[in-house]
């Protein structure tokens, strides 16, 4: 499939009614500043349709990006550290985990993200892991690097991607869009 409309749609803050217009929803999660918005941005062939910032923690809100006014591409924000607040960051993960599990609608993998991985399971999520930012790997570690990863994770889905230097774009197209 073609992206041929790509539009900021809102930011929500709570549960909202267009969570459960029908739509499917393709989300978007990860720690902090690992390129979610970036990716989303490539994806679209958008450069400023998700706002993006070299500080972690500037997605505040669910991001919804309707695409070919089929379904959502859903821009999180990032677990883990960010500039906030202790109470900011717990609001932020409340929010994650609102939008996850209760709504009706170089990098190491960290004990956070094999949580979030493990708790996406119990609740029967499909989930794909985009292995972002694989550009900034050296080439002597990238094996290792990606053996290392599908050890940690199980039998997922991993897609090497790189906004930067356009690695992976056709895989997660197909893979989130077909």
């Amino acid at each position: 499939m073609r992206i041929t409309s790509a539009k900021f749609v809102r930011g929500i803050v709570c549960d909202d009614p267009i969570l459960g217009d029908g739509k499917p929803q393709i989300a978007f999660i990860g720690r902090s500043n690992v390129g979610k918005s970036t990716l989303i941005n490539s994806l679209t062939n958008q450069s400023g349709l998700a706002r993006t910032s070299s500080f972690p923690g500037r997605t505040q809100e669910i991001n919804l990006f309707l695409i070919n006014e089929n379904f959502y591409l859903v821009d999180l924000p990032g677990y883990g550290f960010a500039r906030n607040s202790a109470g900011g960051r717990e609001r932020i993960q409340e929010l994650i985990n609102s939008y996850l599990f209760r709504s009706h609608y170089k990098q190491k993998l960290t004990e956070g993200d094999l949580d979030m991985l493990h708790a996406l399971v119990a609740h029967k999520k499909n989930v794909i892991v985009i292995a972002n930012k694989i550009d900034k790997i050296k080439k002597s570690e990238y094996v290792k690097h990606m053996r290392k990863i599908e050890s940690s994770i199980g039998g997922h889905t991993i897609i090497p991607y790189s906004s930067k230097s356009k690695i992976g774009i056709k895989e997660v197209s197909k893979e989130i869009l077909e």
